[in-house]
């Protein structure tokens, strides 16, 4: 497995739609596991191709919830399909780093995806499992969960990139 650079924001990387996937074979495993690896040494929950510049619609979650062996699931060509309720909680992003901010968004889903093998299957998900779902399937495309923020602490967040950076270029 190969650990994989995480792009932050500035960066244009961030802003591209990725594409869905439609060769389901061998190096896509070898590719998910590189992100799982990636994903856990970052440490993170989440993390969508997209943040590894990397433009298919695959993204790996964590769904150990505490249990000593970490446990992730690539979700391929995932899309919310039904919603409900609202709820707001607190979000971080590896992509956004030194930053979270409480964000409101759906408090229950339904997501369609493809796993590895390319078979179709449903997930239904609630509360902080649902709001890691929405938050990494924005980044296929290209939102960010700074976007879900007001424009004055958008605002404050850009210019405390700028000040950390002072070429104006943001993270290398």
């Amino acid at each position: 497995m190969t650990l994989r650079t995480i792009l932050t924001f500035p960066d244009p990387l961030l802003r591209r739609k990725a594409h869905p996937v439609i060769t389901f074979d061998n190096a896509l495993q070898k590719f998910v596991d590189d992100m799982a690896e990636t994903m856990y040494d970052a440490p993170g929950i989440g993390l969508a191709a997209t943040q590894i510049g990397d433009p298919r619609q695959v993204i790996v979650v964590d769904i150990s919830k505490g249990k000593e062996q970490k446990e992730f699931m690539p979700l391929i060509n995932p899309k919310i399909i039904s919603n409900e309720g609202r709820q707001i909680d607190e979000e971080g992003c590896l992509s956004v780093p030194e930053l979270t901010s409480n964000v409101k968004r759906f408090k229950k889903i339904v997501v369609s995806y493809q796993d590895l093998q390319g078979e179709e299957l449903e997930l239904e998900a609630e509360d902080r499992f649902a709001v890691v779902l929405q938050h990494e399937i924005d980044h296929l495309y290209g939102i960010l969960f700074l976007d879900h923020l007001s424009p004055l602490k958008r605002q404050l967040y850009k210019k405390k990139i700028k000040k950390m950076h002072p070429n104006g270029e943001g993270p290398p």
